[in-house]
């Protein structure tokens, strides 16, 4: 039995997807009733919160392998911390843990609390496969579809850095795969890449090309992004933590090409122009009275 922590957040959801089709055996872990209702219909789901030892316990009965997720908070290393102890007080043979690309090599931001929490985890004597996967398509339209669609444009202090980005369901797909076949995978670390890497610029004009009007992107400095996001109402050390993220890829990282992902996809993966023709609605929809 594979247990899902996170199902309800952006990777957990796409792992219970691909486990649904995939046929496995599996739970779905989420906070609350509420989220758990969101649950696809047969999915065998159980409510548990990293913070509280004993629904971990419950959560953990007859489960062997774990998908192990949390979201980008501060607590994040706290919270893991104690999902990976209460997975090795119980049964389980195998945990899968999405970490980040840079954790290895970048000492700020979410990549940093991440390296943490992978250190914690070879520390702890549990088998494991670690996961860290570049930025994913679907923070393109998370984070950029919304001024495209009101404005014609997207704004960030990238510059010319390149972003390999990969679909977060070809990341769910290969935890499929690892929990499928453990053996074949324990003790491994897979920095996942996307089959491209391209800068805003070049982004921007992909999507004008699947929307069939102007797209910009519009370089502005760091102080400017930093004044624009803390006034949308994100917290300061949320911006500070994307704004150091952004670092990374300024800096010439992040940008790489690799095959890992098609090696362990067994097939190539999501393009980013594909991607794009896929969720154009996102893009292409303009906002009445922008």
């Amino acid at each position: 039995m594979i247990l899902v922590t996170g199902a309800s957040g952006n990777a957990g959801r796409a792992v219970v997807n691909e486990l649904l089709n995939s046929g496995a055996p599996f739970r779905a872990m989420y906070r609350n009733q509420e989220d758990a209702r969101e649950a696809p219909a047969g999915v065998s789901t159980v409510i548990a919160d990293f913070s509280s030892k004993n629904s971990m316990k419950d959560a953990l009965v007859g489960v062997d392998a774990v998908y192990l997720v949390c979201s980008p908070i501060p607590a994040l290393v706290e919270l893991e911390s104690n999902a990976i102890d209460a997975c090795r007080q119980s049964s389980v043979r195998h945990l899968v843990l999405n970490s980040a690309l840079g954790a290895a090599d970048h000492p700020k931001s979410f990549p940093a609390w991440h390296r943490t929490v992978e250190d914690r985890l070879r520390a702890s004597g549990l088998p494991f496969t670690i996961l860290r996967p570049n930025s994913f398509m679907q923070n393109i339209v998370a984070y950029l579809a919304p001024s495209i669609r009101a404005q014609g444009a997207f704004f960030a202090a990238m510059g010319e850095a390149r972003t390999s980005y990969l679909d977060l369901r070809d990341v769910a797909a290969v935890v499929a795969r690892v929990v499928a076949s453990p053996a074949e995978h324990m003790a491994k670390t897979y920095e996942l890449n996307g089959p491209e890497a391209v800068t805003y610029a070049e982004l921007a004009h992909r999507i004008a090309r699947v929307c069939d009007r102007p797209v910009n992107f519009v370089d502005i400095p760091e102080a400017a992004q930093r004044s624009s996001m803390l006034g949308m109402g994100m917290p300061g050390w949320q911006v500070d933590a994307l704004l150091d993220l952004q670092r990374y890829y300024t800096n010439g990282q992040g940008g790489e090409v690799t095959g890992v992902l098609q090696q362990l996809l067994g097939r190539p993966p999501m393009r980013i122009d594909s991607f794009l023709e896929e969720f154009r609605d996102s893009f292409c929809t303009v906002v009445a009275g922008a």
